[in-house]
């Protein structure tokens, strides 16, 4: 709890630091504000006293244009402190949400696991507003502390009983305000983890409606979702009794302290120790106190749900990344060479295998699981625990993640569209001023283009949602293709498209990646015949290897994997 506590104070002090500009400007003018709301009662009593109790209308007439330009000041005063702070809050939230995008798209990896995606989406969100609303609250606060002050001593110049009473007071309240905000941070983590848990939920069962309803388990997925939101809100209403409970505390004792400088300054009017004006200013003084004291109440409030949110993010940020380690620079062009070497990882054992540049190569694996593998050790989304993948000689290692991501493509089987066009699908990966329709073309989507209202940029939907699932398929293929990197690796690119289409997109592959390397994981006849060898994994390691109508007559396992 003490290091996500220091990390989490981290991500405010960058968040806060980065706006400081803003935070101060917004401060200063909210200040002003709060000493011209301090002023007015003051005023009113030197109008009571020189223009009222002794009538003289240039005096009324002299400060009551005095106390014009006190309301014009604090009112501007308000308007662009409060703009700056807004804008502050607004544009720390911003960088914050960038900061968690980046760290989630890093080559390297590692951010969400054990969290689903729409885990992340709350953490990008609510977190990051939470975080950055403490902007909001400093600014209000600082202004908060002056209006106390400045009460304060316009009150000691009033009475001096009266004066110390208020400075005496307001600490105590500020740090009993702080002692109440404790539990609430505690329980808004827990509310916000809870929301994030239903909102990956909620994502989870939206993403495979279609797998639920086929197997007639929606019954199943709605109690399980309704256990999960049941649970959020839950501790949903936890925070919020938190909240109410800390809110209606400082309420009480905040008038319970006017309470008691009211008490004390009757006393001292009947005494005879201050006159009428004097009483009415202190009377207006507090009045006007409980407003910056029930802001500095409000700002614990919004500083401990900062807080919270801040360990969330920090979290994310320093997530351990899936792999570690290299700065080397892929050959620039990349040959595209890629060597197995003594490959053990997993159900992989001392696979061997070169893949030459330019080759157009088919791999068959009989285990699902080891295919899975053997992606992710291409794509370096982990490190073997024996042997070794190089690329052109250099071990993937070795190679900086950004780097080897602008040399080898792992294209994998369920890649996700976005909400946008078809083009913009398309081109999302490919590099400036590419020419998209070859891949297009070879992917079978000018097919899929023209079912769509606006053809190429008409919208997809959110993860190609108005796609069916071999059109999907399709842009996703035609996204690796039009990225055009010197190696690509394809896992079962066509597991949904019909026959005939199927034919023509191993034709456009083999058209689209001429003098290219390119690895397809699949076992589809119509790919792996239109590729120069196929090499069949069994068992974790290579069992053969020969053109695919030679397999296909020699070799029993190969026969039984593609042909069934």
């Amino acid at each position: 709890m003490g290091a996500d506590s220091a990390a989490g104070r981290g991500v405010i002090r960058r968040a806060v630091a980065g706006q400081r500009r803003d935070v101060v400007a917004g401060s200063l003018l909210g200040a002003c504000h709060q000493i011209g709301e301090a002023l007015v009662p003051v005023l009113i009593g030197i109008v009571v006293d020189r223009a009222v109790v002794r009538p003289d209308g240039g005096a009324l007439t002299l400060w009551l244009v005095v106390l014009a330009v006190v309301y014009t000041l604090l009112s501007y005063g308000f308007r662009f402190g409060a703009r700056a702070g807004e804008r502050a809050a607004e544009q720390a939230a911003h960088r914050l949400r960038l900061d968690v995008l980046r760290r989630v798209l890093a080559p390297h990896g590692g951010a969400e696991a054990g969290r689903p995606p729409g885990a992340l989406v709350n953490v990008a969100t609510e977190d990051a507003r939470r975080v950055g609303a403490v902007n909001m609250a400093l600014t209000l606060g600082v202004a908060a502390v002056v209006g106390v002050v400045a009460g304060a001593v316009l009150l000691l110049r009033a009475s001096v009983p009266l004066g110390l009473l208020v400075l005496v007071g307001a600490p105590v309240l500020m740090a009993l305000g702080h002692f109440l905000a404790r539990p609430l941070e505690h329980r808004s983590e827990a509310e916000q983890e809870q929301a994030a848990h239903a909102s990956g939920v909620a994502a989870d069962l939206v993403a495979g409606v279609r797998v639920l309803k086929g197997l007639r388990a929606e019954r199943a997925a709605v109690a399980r979702y309704r256990a999960t939101s049941r649970a959020s809100r839950d501790a949903n209403v936890r925070a919020a009794r938190a909240a109410a409970l800390q809110t209606g505390l400082m309420l009480t004792l905040t008038g319970s302290f006017i309470a008691l400088v009211a008490l004390v300054g009757g006393r001292l009017v009947l005494s005879g120790s201050i006159g009428l004006g004097a009483l009415v200013s202190a009377v207006g003084l507090a009045l006007f106190l409980p407003g910056p004291i029930s802001v500095l109440a409000w700002v614990g409030a919004e500083l401990a749900k900062g807080r919270a949110s801040a360990a969330r993010i920090a979290d994310v940020l320093a997530a351990p990344g899936e792999t570690t380690g290299g700065s080397a620079e892929p050959t620039v062009p990349a040959p595209g060479e890629l060597r197995l070497n003594g490959l053990g990882h997993a159900g992989l054992d001392a696979l061997d295998l070169t893949v030459r540049p330019g080759e157009h190569l088919g791999l068959v694996v009989t285990d699902p699981a080891d295919a899975a593998t053997l992606l992710h050790c291409l794509a370096r989304r982990c490190d073997p625990d024996r042997g070794s993948v190089e690329l052109d000689g250099v071990p993937l290692t070795e190679l900086a993640p950004a780097a080897l991501r602008s040399a080898l493509l792992v294209a994998e089987h369920d890649a996700q569209l976005f909400d946008g066009t078809l083009l913009e699908n398309v081109t999302a990966a490919a590099p400036a001023g590419t020419d998209p329709h070859p891949a297009m073309d070879a992917a079978a989507v000018d097919e899929v283009a023209a079912t769509l209202p606006g053809g190429a940029h008409g919208r997809i939907g959110e993860r190609g949602s108005s796609l069916s699932g071999g059109q999907r398929q399709r842009v996703a293929l035609a996204r690796a293709l039009a990225a055009d990197r010197a190696v690509l690796v394809v896992h079962d690119p066509t597991t949904a498209v019909d026959a005939a289409t199927e034919a023509r997109i191993a034709a456009g592959i083999r058209r689209a990646r001429t003098g290219r390397t390119t690895v397809l994981v699949t076992s589809s006849p119509a790919l792996l015949a239109a590729t120069d060898r196929v090499v069949l994994v069994d068992g974790g390691t290579v069992a053969a290897e020969a053109p695919h109508e030679d397999l296909v007559r020699d070799h029993p396992v190969y026969r039984t994997a593609v042909l069934t």
